[in-house]
């Protein structure tokens, strides 16, 4: 594909949103596909390249969500194209378990590189974001020889039997899934919005909170793990206060707790360094990776310590499809991206741009309770005026106007009330400042 053959990057409607194309799809959708499936926006893509999406009625519209922060390097970013066509044409499979093949290993030793920590790592492939931590609890389970895991508030670690039991939110993830994975124990997370004690102290006493809750209605010495997002995803981009989290991992490395960092929506360039914990110097025990590594293709990971990692018996971890030859190759060429193009410098400038227009709109519209996030991972709090009182109402406004407009942006928080922007970090300047004046004129429409 030429650069001529790549979607022009503006917006361009030439239907309502949704067009009859899409409107017609979307009828055959319900009726060939479940309805627990949620909907964003009721377009039917045809195309996507880096931070336009076109549908099938010809409509180009911006994406702010890069597929909920997986093609963090562009939607068909050429250099992914280019390696994912050489792989399949090499071969699709083989089991990395069954057949050993280097894609997998240059994966690894990628991410042994990348993750912080000067000590020794390794690596191992999955699917998707909630088997990496599966697999990540395993691991620490195992080696620990420990039952407990400690999770917090606001925190969304997958769909799966455990990761539900691990996410906070029941609706719309865990209601009537149930019953769940025992041994999991939430704590309070530092919200600093809602937080109701001192906010100058509010680091030191929610760690206080949390070490007392672990110690005397857990027990440190039963507890495998301490997991948190150093950016809370889907809870809506809360950012743990300063000195919270190393905090925690003091406490877990001096319990010989295995401390994870879930760094699924966070990690691979999104917040303006390579990984979120990075922003305090942090060195997990283990970190878990997912979304942005492949850009688009299914692809996951854990690292962590070498002993950690190899504590496990042989033939203990694996999976048919984990670490696919493919993905692998998209992988590498998303690590190529981001190192040689500095996606991770880029996502900081469009942190900043973001950062930018949305405190300009909370000066301007008391909704807006507060605007948070790391580089280009970025969520605004709607509320009614003068008050905390979530209001999701207002949100479901905003999104629906910048839709009919041709912008995507997607939805998070505890209270239906955050909208979150997560868009690939490759987008112009002029790309993102338009779709920031179609929000601007959503708020104005209020």
């Amino acid at each position: 594909m030429t650069s001529q053959d790549r979607l022009p990057q503006n917006r361009h409607l030439v239907t309502e949103i949704p067009g009859p194309k899409s409107t017609a799809a979307m009828a055959r959708r319900k009726e060939a596909v479940s309805g627990g499936l949620g909907t964003a926006i009721p377009v039917i893509v045809s195309r996507a390249h880096d931070a336009i999406i076109e549908d099938i009625d010809g409509n180009r519209i911006i994406d702010l969500g890069a597929g909920i922060g997986v093609v963090t390097v562009g939607n068909a970013a050429p250099r992914v194209v280019k390696a994912v066509q050489e792989a399949v044409e090499k071969f699709t499979h083989t089991n990395f378990t069954t057949a050993p093949y280097l894609g997998y290993i240059e994966v690894c030793e990628a991410l042994n590189r990348l993750t912080p920590g000067k000590f020794a790592k390794k690596s191992i492939l999955q699917n998707s974001g909630a088997e990496a931590v599966e697999n990540a609890i395993k691991i620490a389970r195992h080696y620990t020889k420990r039952p407990a895991v400690v999770v917090f508030e606001h925190a969304y670690h997958g769909r799966t039997n455990l990761t539900m039991a691990l996410t906070a939110k029941n609706l719309p993830y865990k209601d009537g899934f149930g019953p769940f994975a025992n041994e999991i124990y939430r704590m309070p997370m530092p919200y600093s919005y809602r937080w109701l004690g001192n906010p100058d102290t509010i680091a030191e006493d929610a760690l206080d909170m949390v070490i007392h809750k672990i110690e005397k209605e857990v027990g440190a010495h039963n507890v495998a793990a301490i997991l948190i997002e150093p950016v809370v995803g889907e809870g809506g981009f809360i950012v743990p206060p300063v000195g919270f989290m190393p905090g925690l991992q003091k406490f877990a490395t001096e319990n010989k707790i295995v401390f994870i960092a879930d760094e699924v929506q966070s990690g691979f360039a999104r917040t303006g360094k390579m990984f979120a914990v990075e922003h305090e110097g942090m060195e997990p025990d283990m970190i878990v990776s997912a979304k942005g590594i492949a850009g688009g293709l299914p692809l996951a990971a854990v690292t962590a310590r070498a002993e950690i990692m190899d504590s496990s018996h042989v033939g203990g971890l694996g999976g048919t499809y984990g670490g696919n030859p493919i993905a692998c190759a998209a992988a590498l060429a998303v690590i190529e991206m981001i190192e040689e193009e500095k996606l991770v410098e880029r996502a900081a400038h469009v942190g900043d741009i973001l950062f930018a227009a949305l405190n300009a709109l909370k000066a301007q519209y008391s909704i807006i309770g507060e605007v948070r996030g790391r580089g280009a991972m970025v969520a605004i709090e709607l509320v009614h005026a003068g008050t905390k009182d979530p209001n999701p109402e207002a949100m479901a406004k905003v999104i629906k106007y910048c839709q009919s407009k041709g912008v995507l942006i997607l939805t998070a928080g505890t209270y239906g009330n955050v909208i979150r922007f997560l868009p690939p970090v490759v987008i112009t300047d002029e790309l993102l400042k338009d779709a920031l004046g179609v929000l601007a004129e959503g708020f104005a429409s209020l």
